[in-house]
């Protein structure tokens, strides 16, 4: 049985005129999710601009400079609801120059659509987003064939696109890939079902979003509960209470399991597992709850309590994936600060190992200078072992971000290899 109100987060990504902006018109449009003021507000642009019915693109390209080029360059980021789920959309842009935008986009994504045009089949950057997607281990692909008005609503115009993409997917780490024919324009397979494509005996693209099963894309094996802060409430209700608050990054905890507390290695079992409105028996990914143990130990923000048989990898040895995201490259032996969960330490970068040419997906062994929107392997060296598992396994404990101290931006976003 679905949740319903389990939030789904997707991302969409595709070719700079393949419709994206426009789907998400039709998403938002034929599933009544828009305001009337927003609508009246659109209505009257896409009436200045000459359009014959409204300009569906015109909902997402929020900022100035994307309605007047009719592109979007920034992630935007979109709520709906319907009744059966709640969504967040990051609508991410599809230039190259904007790389980091899709990492930022995709990284909390459940989901990602991939638009192709059905006239042109996959691309340079339909390869591109699909590789961004399978390097950050996004577990559902849904690869819309769009613009099929254009080609006839042809089901071997359809075919085709799925034979190339197959081809090309094969050698990525995608585990679920579906395929759905839409015209976003004229709203065919998008919400409703399509009248001119009788052949396609699939579901519209809403609803395979609502029915999506994602509840076991979460690591539900490996008990990982970093800690945020320590609650001491000092009433008189509460006079001894010690909590460690913050959210299950992973797996299960249960009143009575024997836990570990990282680094320190210290052990205890658990005594009660707390959230603002009741106790609980158990607690699980991504629940913010707060967790009190049978013995008093010395614990802080940043430790980690794990189940004493299921331990994370401490290390300060690090090889992750790293999207650049800043405009300077780093500098030589420079230290940033390292955010891993509630962790924080300092880190170097010792080593580019390789850089990925994002145009062929060929490894450069030779040019190790990092630039903005490059995605390269790196080695890191931390100050204090971080408890890490690898990214494949868990998108919370394997990702980490790197801070510059004298500006205080993130200038790198990493995935533990």
């Amino acid at each position: 049985m679905l949740d319903n109100n389990q939030l789904l987060r997707f991302t969409t990504a595709g070719s700079v005129d393949d419709g994206k902006s426009t789907l998400i018109g039709r998403l938002l449009y034929d599933s009544k999710s828009i305001f009337e003021d927003q609508l009246e507000a659109i209505e009257n642009t896409s009436k200045r601009k000459g359009h014959d019915g409204v300009d569906l693109a015109l909902f997402t390209d929020g900022l100035k400079d994307e309605r007047e080029q009719g592109i979007t360059i920034d992630v935007a980021y979109r709520y709906f609801t319907t009744p059966k789920r709640k969504f967040i959309i990051a609508d991410t842009p599809g230039h190259i120059q904007y790389t980091r935008n899709m990492v930022t986009g995709a990284s909390t994504a459940n989901a990602a659509i991939i638009l192709v045009d059905a006239r042109h089949g996959v691309i340079e950057q339909t390869k591109r987003h699909s590789f961004i997607a399978s390097l950050l281990q996004i577990p559902h692909i849904i690869v819309c064939i769009n613009k099929m008005d254009l080609v006839d609503y042809s089901e071997e115009a359809y075919n085709k696109v799925i034979n190339e993409f197959e081809e090309f997917s094969s050698k990525l780490l995608i585990h679920d890939i579906r395929f759905i024919p839409i015209s976003a324009l004229n709203g065919d397979n998008v919400v409703n079902r399509s009248k001119n494509m009788n052949w396609y005996q699939g579901a519209p693209l809403l609803h395979t979003l609502e029915t999506m099963h994602i509840s076991s894309d979460i690591n539900k094996v490996d008990a990982r509960f970093p800690v945020q802060t320590i609650l001491r409430p000092q009433s008189e209700s509460h006079r001894d209470y010690r909590g460690y608050a913050g959210r299950v990054a992973s797996g299960i905890f249960r009143v009575g399991d024997e836990i570990t507390v990282m680094p320190s290695g210290f052990t205890s079992k658990i005594n009660s597992i707390d959230t603002l409105e009741a106790t609980l028996k158990e607690a699980y990914a991504p629940m913010s709850v707060s967790i009190t143990l049978e013995d008093d130990i010395d614990i802080g923000r940043g430790d980690m309590i794990v189940r004493s048989n299921n331990k994370p990898e401490p290390s300060q040895d690090i090889e992750v994936m790293l999207c650049w995201l800043h405009n300077n490259p780093p500098k030589p032996r420079a230290k940033y600060s390292i955010r891993h969960t509630t962790n924080e330490q300092k880190a170097m970068i010792k080593e580019v190992i390789y850089k990925i040419n994002i145009e062929s997906l060929d490894r450069n062994t030779e040019d190790k200078e990092l630039k903005m929107n490059d995605i390269s392997k790196v080695k890191l060296r931390t100050t204090k072992p971080l408890m890490i598992d690898a990214y494949r396994e868990n998108r919370t404990t394997g990702s980490v971000i790197l801070i510059d101290d004298a500006t205080n931006e993130t200038v790198a976003a990493g995935m533990i290899v």
